[in-house]
């Protein structure tokens, strides 16, 4: 009943060109609610960028959202397009908005109030028709308070908020989320069919569950490369490492938020440049996500076209 009504929002928002601000903890789906929205609206047929705002630098803010004209920095070699030119007729999704600095929070309002920009190093102002939809996991509304968001341009991302709700308040869901996941694992390494037990469904459905479906869907995939039978029960999830049940203190909940993430941060020489430690992330990245590009851009926290960026930067063939 939870999602329905999430949903039930969705239908009647999406075809309109409202901004959309989508609520929830780490975990809940915010970026799915924004494919929804988008699929079923008037710009359907039109581009869908995603920008993770958190992986943004306030230097990197301009170039990456508005593009930049050859010469106007070191490294700009020749012209870029922004977010917001590549989007226009379609829509944008903004995520992690809660994490954008102060100055770019500037920028940003600015393009947002007349759809007009400069790209930087450029005294050409440019128009985007962009329909820009919002995620973060914060309270945006208590970092007004403090001062640490404009308050003129939380009303201008959420004309329309939809709040998810977290795993832990849709119980009924969590059964059909882990065999729709497990089929989807099965599926992505090519075995033979799994099952759940109904000690098994009992067991996840009594879960805590603080990351949510991400950290759901994680512990399915666990469990299934771990196991020794086709055939899931609950020592399956309680022998798996970073069982759920176990995830009680707020360390281990960011932990198993962001166990992807963890896992391709391994200690590096402290001799390194800036340069060669990002060398490396990215090549330990592309280790663990082979063919996957947009996982390693998720995983590294930029946009697919700055890792193109980099990856020719640091002359490596993925």
């Amino acid at each position: 009943p939870a999602m329905m009504e999430v949903l039930s929002t969705v239908g009647r928002v999406a075809g309109t060109q409202a901004p959309v601000l989508i609520l929830g903890e780490s975990g809940t789906g915010k970026e799915l609610i924004a494919d929804a929205i988008h699929r079923n609206s008037k710009r359907a047929n039109q581009t869908f960028n995603k920008v993770n705002l958190g992986g943004l630098s306030t230097t990197l803010f301009e170039s990456e959202m508005f593009g930049h004209v050859r010469g106007a920095f070191t490294d700009a070699k020749q012209d870029r397009i922004g977010q917001f030119e590549t989007a226009h007729k379609g829509s944008l999704f903004l995520d992690e908005m809660g994490d954008l600095d102060s100055s770019s929070q500037v920028k940003l309002l600015r393009v947002l109030q007349d759809q007009s920009f400069q790209p930087v190093g450029s005294s050409q102002t440019k128009k985007a028709d962009v329909r820009v939809i919002s995620a973060t996991n914060k309270d945006l509304y208590e970092m007004v308070k403090m001062g640490e968001f404009r308050e003129d341009l939380l009303y201008r991302i959420n004309l329309i908020t939809i709040q998810l709700p977290p795993l832990r308040q849709r119980r009924g869901d969590i059964v059909a989320l882990a065999k729709q996941h497990l089929n989807k694992v099965v599926k992505n390494y090519q075995l033979d069919a799994f099952q759940l037990t109904r000690s098994a469904e009992r067991y996840l459905e009594t879960q805590p569950w603080p990351g949510n479906v991400r950290q759901l869907t994680q512990t399915i995939e666990r469990a299934v490369l771990m196991s020794e039978n086709n055939v899931l029960d609950v020592m399956d999830f309680e022998s798996s490492q970073g069982a759920p049940g176990l995830s009680s203190t707020a360390t281990n909940v960011e932990a198993m938020n962001n166990s992807t993430n963890q896992a391709l941060s391994p200690e590096l020489p402290m001799d390194l440049t800036l340069e060669q430690m990002e060398k490396v992330m990215i090549e330990n990245a592309l280790a663990a996500n082979p063919n996957n590009l947009s996982k390693v851009a998720d995983t590294l926290g930029i946009s697919r076209e700055a890792l193109y960026r980099r990856l020719d930067k640091h002359g490596i063939t993925p």
